[in-house]
């Protein structure tokens, strides 16, 4: 999996991060087993401070989303996932309705973050 960072984003980095592991284990592209990179690995990578990734890493495991495992890594829980079906639909709704209005994607990403607060 191929991770993005915004340093200019107002979002924290490490939000950035672990809001992209939750996307892709919502979206199916990482399964339950699976290992993510190595935090030093991530960090060179990315080219940001090793506690950023640790920070990410921490909270994805404190929400139970991820196992951090001496000399394993980070891995994907194994327990079930929630089924992400009816949100994928309601995103998909919104998304259509945003188009067909011409509202930017910027904008209507503005008002789904405002609606969660």
């Amino acid at each position: 999996m191929l991770f993005r960072i915004d340093p200019g984003a107002p979002e924290p980095l490490f939000a950035q991060l672990a809001g992209q592991v939750r996307s892709a284990v919502a979206g199916g592209a990482l399964a339950p087993g699976e290992r993510l990179p190595s935090a030093r690995d991530l960090a060179a990578s990315l080219d940001v401070n090793l506690h950023t990734v640790l920070r990410a890493y921490q909270d994805l495991r404190d929400e139970g989303l991820i196992e951090l495992r001496r000399g394993r890594g980070a891995v994907v829980s194994a327990r079930p996932a929630t089924d992400y079906a009816p949100l994928h639909a309601a995103i998909a709704e919104v998304v259509a309705t945003s188009r067909r209005l011409g509202v930017a994607p910027e904008t209507t990403t503005a008002l789904l973050k405002e609606a969660l607060r």
